[in-house]
């Protein structure tokens, strides 16, 4: 029992001094907190929404498509189980939407051509330069893994909680939160030229505009074209743009729990059954 008690006392040690060194996003700039949002593929047993993801998609294609990229991303993906489930019909029109460098051909010249299943989405940008002449000097992101790497520190004692929860879902209400978060700039606050003031952006000074506006997009099955719909249906997709296996991974991790269990539980009956006969002095 002793023992017990030392390795607890460790680990919530161990854990107050990872928390010293992870200091909370709210704290780290004085920036609030982006707020917790209830996602369908959040928890252990969650699942994307298949319409939401079509929603989403839709957003992206006509209103962040142009500034930012998704280039790690296929169109194939789009048709394939675990996402948005477009028809494979609909997913080479969407592909064949975009015009894909190709070449050189005969004469040896680059060409244009309609996209294919295999091609992934592509810049709208042909270099880094062009993007930022057009942008202002700012580098418009691809939003290929942006859900994952937008992430912020909970601080203890919520990231140990968050290990049991499965709470993952940090960047995609960061992504949420950013969408809806331009506000009048503070009176005293200096800021360049050009910059947009976001209270959940770090530091505050944004060079992206507001992106999204209520009736911007006409979503297809009837749902309302509101800023809060648009901002979670393009959010939900960029999460399984950055994670298009993530409702594999926990059907596997639950099959791995199951099977961890059975195995413990034979494990324990073999132990007592060959213990026994030592307590018995018939080994």
């Amino acid at each position: 029992m002793k023992i017990h008690h030392t390795l607890l006392a460790s680990i919530f040690a161990a854990a107050l001094l990872v928390s010293a060194g992870r200091p909370v996003f709210a704290q780290a700039d004085h920036t609030p907190e982006p707020p917790q949002l209830k996602w369908s593929f959040s928890g252990p047993f969650g699942k994307f929404d298949r319409g939401q993801l079509q929603r989403g998609f839709k957003v992206f294609r006509e209103v962040c498509s142009n500034c930012h990229g998704l280039t790690l991303l296929a169109f194939r993906n789009l048709a394939e189980p675990g996402g948005p489930e477009f028809t494979p019909g609909q997913a080479e029109a969407i592909a064949a939407g975009f015009k894909i460098k190709d070449g050189p051909n005969d004469q040896g010249e680059m060409f244009d051509r309609p996209g294919r299943l295999a091609d992934h989405f592509v810049s709208p940008f042909a270099n880094d330069q062009i993007a930022r002449s057009a942008n202002a000097g700012a580098l418009p992101p691809d939003l290929s893994v942006i859900a994952k790497a937008r992430t912020y520190e909970r601080g203890f004692p919520r990231f140990v909680l968050d290990m049991a929860t499965q709470y993952q879902e940090q960047g995609v209400d960061y992504i949420a939160a950013l969408l809806q978060g331009y506000e009048q700039k503070p009176a005293d606050m200096q800021m360049a030229p050009g910059m947009m003031y976001n209270k959940y952006f770090p530091g505050h000074g944004i060079a992206m505009p507001p992106p999204i506006s209520d009736g911007q997009v006409t979503y297809d099955d009837g749902t309302p074209g509101t800023v809060d719909n648009y901002r979670r249906d393009v959010s939900a997709f960029l999460m399984w743009a950055a994670e298009p296996h993530l409702e594999d991974r926990k059907r596997i991790g639950l099959q791995v729990m199951i099977f961890l269990a059975v195995f413990a539980g034979l494990l324990y009956f073999t132990k007592k059954r060959v213990w026994a006969a030592v307590k018995e002095g018939r080994a």
